[in-house]
């Protein structure tokens, strides 16, 4: 469907005030020859529906197309990574960005196509229906950057292949010896963290190694759900010898919290995140992760938004560029 296709049109507006296109025409243009009873109608109407007039859809000749980025929550180091490989492919096309927590407030869709932005970009912001119309009433393609959630079927998304990675991160650490292997995720209602899960429980199975209901852990991809969650699994009576992290934030929790209970990483407990974020790097020991490749997702997500905004139609709704395992010093074969 072309991205302007539920557009509000002054014949939509018209046909709903039971007027013609040429009384709604002059209510937009500010006409004082229209009945106070049916300007109020008309205005209601263009408001309701979000009308954004033409001469504020149009970039003027010469300037910079401008994308509206928005994501929720705190800047952190997955997030910044996201946003660099975005603003990069920005500077490679000549194309403004500006970044925005998301705003709820009535016509905030109309808002940004009056203030000259082409497509919004959500870097796994939750939309809602309400939303989603709202955007395409005004004529705003979105593209979602590593949903949360699963989007509306004719929502663009741009994301990785988190099973593959979470298979991956698991079958380094079965290869490794270990068999008491626990994962400690973010929500589980994220399809994101579903797929990592997936994939990890995918090659357990694979070995017949039984996975125990405690070794699964959901949480929030924060660096607290870390500390906490590997309290919980240490506790237990046969507590793992190896834990996959769901993201790098997570894993650099779980390290903190072995350190505090006097274990070494990776002698005495293995450790693989998810990201490959900068935090993987600076972690002691080293990080081994799960790269997500953040910056090209990025960069995929700024092109095709802007290849929606050209009104170009873009055979896949979701996009998965490919993950991969990173190897460094937090895994080591299991002690005997």
């Amino acid at each position: 469907m072309p991205v302007n296709a539920n557009r509000t049109t002054l014949a939509t507006v018209a046909r709903l005030a039971g007027v013609s296109v040429a009384t709604v025409s002059k209510v937009v243009n500010g006409r004082s020859d229209v009945a106070p009873q049916t300007r109020s109608r008309v205005q209601e109407l263009l408001h309701q529906h979000d009308y954004v007039a033409p001469a504020l859809r149009r970039t003027e000749a010469g300037a910079r197309p401008t994308i509206e980025v928005q994501f929720a929550g705190d800047l952190r180091s997955y997030t910044a990574e996201a946003l660099d490989g975005i603003v990069d492919a920005a500077a490679e096309h000549a194309v403004s960005v500006v970044i925005s927590k998301p705003d709820r407030a009535p016509h905030w869709a109309r808002d940004l196509v009056a203030a000259g932005r082409r497509a919004v970009i959500a870097v796994t912001s939750v939309y809602t229906a309400a939303h989603l119309d709202a955007l395409t009433r005004a004529g705003l393609p979105l593209v979602v950057l590593d949903p949360l959630h699963l989007p509306h079927s004719d929502v663009h998304s741009v994301g990785s292949t988190n099973f593959a990675g979470g298979l991956a991160a698991t079958r380094h650490l079965l290869s490794l010896g270990h068999r008491r292997v626990a994962y400690l995720g973010g929500p589980a209602s994220a399809v994101c963290n579903q797929a990592r899960m997936h994939g990890y429980r995918a090659a357990m199975e694979a070995e017949k190694t039984p996975v125990p209901r405690s070794y699964v852990r959901p949480g929030e991809f924060t660096y607290q759900t870390g500390l906490l969650g590997t309290e919980a699994l240490l506790d237990l009576t046969e507590p793992p010898t190896a834990i996959f992290a769901g993201n790098d934030e997570i894993a650099l929790g779980v390290i903190e919290t072995a350190r505090t209970r006097g274990l070494r990483i990776p002698e005495d407990l293995s450790v693989v995140g998810f990201d490959d974020t900068l935090l993987a790097r600076m972690a002691s020991p080293p990080l081994t992760t799960v790269r997500q490749p953040l910056r090209e997702m990025g960069g995929v997500a700024l092109r095709t938004a802007l290849r929606l905004a050209d009104g170009e139609k873009i055979e896949s709704h979701h996009i998965e560029l490919a993950t991969e395992l990173v190897v460094r010093n937090s895994t080591a074969p299991v002690q005997p």
